[in-house]
């Protein structure tokens, strides 16, 4: 019986999946299974009931009500693809146009366009928009699929040869394909039915499908590698959420073990992680796995909500990104989402391996693997409490740049490229108010403060007027707070060059003799900050710590991290932990990124 039962249900799954769904479709897939069902019933009760009237009465009902289900019910298209589960939306046809849906053999797949906005959804959850006007706002993830493919090839433009796990949109094959190095790119996707639907997004994914040296293969990532001895300069990785059904075990470090297999000397993998619906602990988790696996690795944010994790050998990773804006087909697609230069990638850059890794640490969480599969097992929670992880894009701008002082690495000195695209990553923002501020305070040439808040143009005015133009300096009251929250904008934002030419502004002012010996010394530990001065970090927030004051709390972590961080710096991590141990109160990692990647670091966490 138990054999029979398990013959069947493989053979059952079989014909659903491969049979079944391709002719049927899911409403037809279900009324056949009911229908199977029902006749069983019916076949059981004709041989155990007594008298014609009654077999034939029960037949003849069922039969009707079955009739009554398939003609009644029906699977409204554009309420399947709203993912009313998710965000409790529902579509109709006023609201959006289908441009197509079908049952595909693993997910019911659907393309709908809202105006000039289409979105290709599986199971109702979305999983890539283009704005197809070419003039028209990018969409957020126009930017992170575009980066997906730019990134890698910036670490290696000599690439010959890429794998693209899952084709969305199909925009990151297409992207890949603007480089002339790369002789084949080979998209690997379960789903042909996604494949199918991707087509609508021509143009913009032409050369995922026109292009000769594209290859698009059905099947399972896992298997194609398995079952293939073949190698790649460049695998990207790009499934879909982690909290879907199936997608977590592509996050795992067997599957990182095995991609590494499947790359050449010097190859790199690209990972896209989500910073929504999630929480830190289970990035942590992955990216546990990741760094057992791989040498190295560095972490870019695309966009406040996204990340694109680079791993490889540590010597491919420690070389200058290439210039990739200097091939054409790749710096078209990269001006449509507003990366005019190499800057606009290098500003990215979370941070590495050896400089995060410690953090992750912190967290407590296991490395997800297949046999403790952490990520799908805490996954669905966080989708349902709409968690975030946007904490970790956090440290791109933290009041002190203590990846960079960990790293021992400047910001970078390339040309200044415009800033556009900020509303998608609120370190774009930062550093365009971190260059008016700076031209504001030393120039005083500053353009007109276009999307510059209100309270931070008040803050710039009161510290020219009390710090540069000496009007009645005495009165710290006024202007000290105005002074530390600039200091918390400007100095991670802008290079220590010039972020020094703001303090010497500041310092070497008229105004500086008629200030009291304390806030003298915070604007020495501000330069301190801004030039990534370590030695004199360390020294000045410890006698700013040691003093007696009402400092509010926000003030006290920040004299906490500088300290810290330029301990960390020189290499005294016993000094920085005792600077920690000696504050207890002024410290709280659980609610500050930045203190809990110092705290990991200090006490040697690894």
């Amino acid at each position: 019986v138990y054999s029979a039962n398990t013959l069947g249900s493989i053979l059952g799954v079989f014909a659903a999946a491969h049979i079944g769904m391709s002719f049927l479709g899911l409403k037809g897939l279900i009324a056949a299974g009911a229908a199977i069902d029902a006749g069983l019933g019916l076949v059981l009760l004709w041989r155990v009931a007594e008298g014609r009237r009654l077999r034939m009465g029960a037949a003849g009902l069922s039969l009707a009500c079955f009739a009554a289900v398939l003609a009644g019910v029906h699977l409204d298209a554009y309420k399947m693809a709203s993912g009313v589960f998710r965000r409790g939306d529902l579509y109709s046809a006023s609201d959006a146009t289908m441009l197509f849906h079908r049952d595909g053999k693993t997910a019911t797949v659907s393309l709908m366009e809202f105006g000039t906005d289409r979105s290709l959804r599986t199971n109702g959850k979305s999983d890539g928009a283009i704005n197809m006007d070419p003039d028209g706002p990018r969409v957020s993830d126009e930017i992170t699929m575009t980066l997906t493919a730019a990134i890698p090839l910036a670490y290696r433009p000599d690439a010959a040869s890429a794998a693209v796990i899952g084709i969305g949109t199909g925009l990151t094959t297409h992207t890949l394909l603007g480089s002339g190095a790369l002789r084949s790119v080979e998209t690997i996707e379960i789903e042909p039915a996604m494949a199918e639907a991707s087509r609508r997004f021509s143009p913009r994914n032409t050369n995922a499908f026109a292009d000769p040296r594209s290859h698009i293969i059905f099947d399972d990532a896992k298997t194609f590698f398995s079952t293939h001895n073949r190698k790649y300069d460049i695998i990207v990785s790009e499934p879909s959420n982690p909290w879907v059904s199936g997608v977590s075990s592509l996050f795992t470090g067997e599957f990182y073990r095995l991609a590494r297999r499947h790359l050449n000397a010097d190859g790199i993998l690209v990972q896209w992680f989500q910073m929504y619906e999630i929480d830190a602990s289970l990035v942590a988790s992955v990216l546990r796995a990741l760094g057992d696996s791989f040498p190295d690795y560095a972490i870019y944010a695309a966009t406040g909500s996204d990340l694109l994790i680079i791993a490889g050998e540590t010597r491919t990773l420690a070389r200058p990104l290439a210039d990739i804006t200097a091939m054409p087909g790749v710096a078209r697609e990269l001006r449509r989402v507003h990366v005019n230069s190499i800057w606009d990638i290098e500003v990215r850059r979370v941070g590495g391996k050896s400089s995060l890794a410690p953090m992750f640490l912190s967290y407590g969480v296991p490395a997800n693997s297949d046999y403790y599969p952490y990520l799908d097992l805490h996954a669905a929670k966080y989708r349902f409490l709409r968690g975030s992880a946007e904490e970790l894009t956090g440290l791109l701008a933290y009041s002190v740049p203590v990846v960079a002082l960990l790293e021992g690495r400047k910001k970078s000195e390339r040309a200044e490229s415009r800033v556009d695209g900020d509303e998608y990553l609120e370190a774009l923002g930062l550093t365009r108010r971190a260059r008016y501020a700076r031209d504001f305070l030393v120039h005083q040439t500053a353009p007109e403060p276009v999307a510059i808040p209100r309270q931070f143009q008040k803050d710039l005015e009161l510290t020219r007027a009390r710090l540069i133009d000496c009007r009645d300096p005495e009165r710290s009251d006024i202007w000290f707070h105005s002074l530390y929250q600039l200091a918390r904008t400007l100095n991670p934002m802008l290079s220590p060059d010039d972020a020094r030419t703001v303090w010497e502004r500041i310092e070497l002012g008229p105004c500086s003799s008629r200030l009291a010996p304390d806030e003298r010394e915070w604007i020495d530990l501000m330069k301190a900050v801004g030039n990534r001065a370590a030695p004199d970090m360390a020294r000045l927030a410890e006698a700013l710590l040691a003093k007696p004051s009402d400092l509010p709390a926000d003030h006290r972590q920040y004299l906490m991290a500088a300290g810290m961080a330029g301990y960390l710096a020189q290499g005294k991590r016993a000094e920085a932990g005792a600077l920690w141990s000696r504050y207890p109160k002024d410290v709280d990692m659980t609610k500050d990124v930045g203190l809990r990647l110092l705290y990991a670091h200090a006490f040697g966490l690894k």
